[in-house]
């Protein structure tokens, strides 16, 4: 019987924890995405790129429940995201945890005010006290000092900013969490400190993370698996070494172009250039 158990659970590890199948995104005559499908494991950080106009951000604004899809089916958590029913948003909704490229944060909240939003909406009964500690701990959790807390967003850094976000996204202890070009704006060493900040919150806290990103080092630094939007589908969502032998004009451009190169060689990815075939 524990073996059963224990296959079982394996089984179970193995499934989706999002599961996007047919998705059909449009913008009047424009069609961002047509028939896209998409997968992400529990417990891997899974890079999201594309050219401009892929429809990454609306891709995950559809999986969160902000946009209602024109076609298709997208399950989070077990649950059908797309559902009318308020239980199974709530239960998506508390589950999740976004990061806004801009940080989204309101401008005249202290920075621990805007960490406290979501726990007063989603436990409005919870003592001012116990959430004013909760939003402490996740701006720790953050990297950032005790004192921001009292800080309004204009008397912080781009990338403390970046931090004040992350701890809001933090604030309810989801296991997903969602990453809108995170390190955009943020110089290369503020960006690298970003990225070993992700990788170890999404270890010490078994976070599933999907993370929409240009920056490539952020790619060959954090990520387990790249997803990439093109033809208004995901045409490959593979680790790294896989996306970059993929035969499609984008992939072949993005991944072999000289910032790839530099970026590969940075963190130890000797990809071999294409050798022209012999004729």
């Amino acid at each position: 019987m524990e073996t059963a158990n224990k296959a079982t659970d394996a089984r179970h590890d193995h499934e989706p924890i999002i599961r996007v199948r047919g998705l059909v995104n449009r913008f009047g005559e424009q069609v961002v995405h047509d028939g896209l499908d998409l997968d992400v494991h529990r417990g891997e950080i899974l890079g999201v790129v594309g050219g401009s106009g892929t429809g990454k951000s609306v891709l995950m604004r559809s999986i969160l429940g902000l946009r209602r899809p024109d076609a298709g089916e997208i399950e989070v958590l077990g649950v059908d995201a797309l559902s009318e029913d308020p239980h199974d948003r709530h239960h998506v909704e508390r589950r999740s945890g976004v990061l806004f490229q801009d940080g989204a944060l309101f401008s005249s909240l202290t920075v621990g005010e805007n960490v406290q939003v979501p726990l007063k909406e989603h436990y409005p009964d919870l003592p001012d006290s116990l959430r004013y500690e909760l939003a402490l701990l996740k701006v720790k959790l953050s990297g950032l000092p005790a004192d921001a807390l009292n800080k309004l967003p204009s008397q912080l850094s781009g990338g403390m900013r970046k931090r004040a976000g992350l701890a809001r996204a933090l604030a309810l202890d989801p296991p997903l969490l969602f990453l809108d070009e995170p390190t955009a704006g943020l110089d290369p060493i503020g960006a690298a400190a970003f990225d070993e900040l992700i990788q170890t919150l999404q270890k010490a806290l078994g976070l599933t993370v999907f993370l929409i990103t240009h920056d490539l080092d952020t790619l060959y630094r954090i990520c387990d698996r790249v997803a990439v939007l093109a033809d208004k589908k995901v045409v490959i969502n593979a680790p790294l070494a896989e996306v970059e032998r993929f035969d499609q004009p984008w992939v072949q451009e993005y991944f072999h172009g000289p910032r790839a190169r530099a970026a590969q060689a940075t963190h130890g990815h000797n990809l071999p250039r294409p050798q022209p075939q012999a004729t």
